[in-house]
């Protein structure tokens, strides 16, 4: 009967319809293909309707299935808000907050709060991981994260809520004694392209097969922003970094900023990093705080970045 359809069903539903096929909805929420074609097939006959075409390799779903797993969704956020309310009624603080900070965020911000929440979340143990790119929102998706901090919007999942935090500034780099540090601004795309350009990259399927700023023809790909740092310390390429992590290389002369035309920038020359979490899991009363004192720090530092 429609009034025994439980959370389950409608996320196996849910799941289905997003990943194409009940072997990949199986893979996403943790089942075997198997108990997702069950679980199908068991909500079809509940419910009295055809949710899926099983004509060719992949099921298609129908105009109701695709109806329903969007009605599907909207319960499975609002039940997610209700749990995580009645958490907050019960003053049911986490025991454990996972985090993924996106390694170019500026790290006195977060440890800022970090240091405040410590005093005001003493028994929430904290498990926090700097990663890059799809790294740090990958692990979120996957709930394995709590929260995440980052930047890369082309990346961002309807999954996910975001709050703004903070924005800061990308700029082109390089060594004193590289060639580039010798032209004249400004220094114009094709004569970038002539050099190696350092990318950070990371090894989540999410970024797998992208690129994020690439102009250059030959390119060294780091999975870490400190190595990047380094290699561009040692001269051996140009590249994009946070500002407010060379300013201090750049007063005492190891790196020199490059005037790079706008067309380099390709828009990405302001970051504004977000708070992630998943829809379905809102924040509890910690990490809730913890957003909201990242947000406090960043307006009393607006220099950095």
């Amino acid at each position: 009967m429609i009034e025994s359809i439980t959370l389950d069903q409608m996320r196996t539903l849910v799941a289905a319809v997003d990943e194409g096929s009940f072997s990949a909805a199986g893979r996403k929420i943790g089942r075997a293909q198997s108990v997702v074609s069950q679980t199908i097939a068991g909500l079809e006959t509940q419910l009295k309707l055809v949710l899926f075409e099983r004509v060719g390799r992949y099921p298609v779903p129908t105009e109701a299935g695709a109806a329903l797993a969007s009605e599907a969704r909207a319960v499975l956020r609002q039940a997610g808000q209700f749990k995580a309310r009645a958490r907050d009624l019960a003053s049911g603080i986490e025991p454990e907050l996972a985090i993924a900070i996106d390694a170019t965020f500026p790290i006195q911000i977060f440890t800022s709060a970090i240091t405040d929440f410590e005093v005001s979340f003493p028994d929430t143990q904290l498990r926090v991981y700097v990663e890059s790119l799809g790294a740090v929102i990958q692990p979120v998706l996957e709930r394995r994260y709590s929260l995440a901090i980052s930047g890369v919007v082309p990346l961002f999942s309807q999954e996910l809520d975001l709050e703004r935090l903070h924005s800061f500034n990308l700029i082109m780099v390089v060594a004193p004694s590289h060639p580039l540090a010798q032209l004249k601004a400004p220094v114009l795309r094709e004569q970038l392209s002539g050099h190696v350009q350092l990318v950070l990259t990371d090894r989540s399927s999410m970024s797998q097969g992208r690129q994020f700023g690439v102009v250059a023809q030959k390119t060294w790909l780091l999975a870490d922003l400190g190595a990047k740092h380094a290699f561009l310390l040692a001269g051996l390429g140009w590249g994009g970094m946070p500002a407010w992590m060379v300013e201090a290389d750049i007063a005492s002369g190891r790196l020199v900023e490059l005037d790079v035309e706008p067309a380099v920038w390709q828009g990405t020359k302001l970051t504004t990093a977000y708070a992630l979490h998943r829809r379905d899991t809102p924040p509890g009363p910690a990490g809730r705080w913890l957003i909201n004192r990242i947000r406090a720090h960043a307006l009393r530092y607006p220099n950095l970045g």
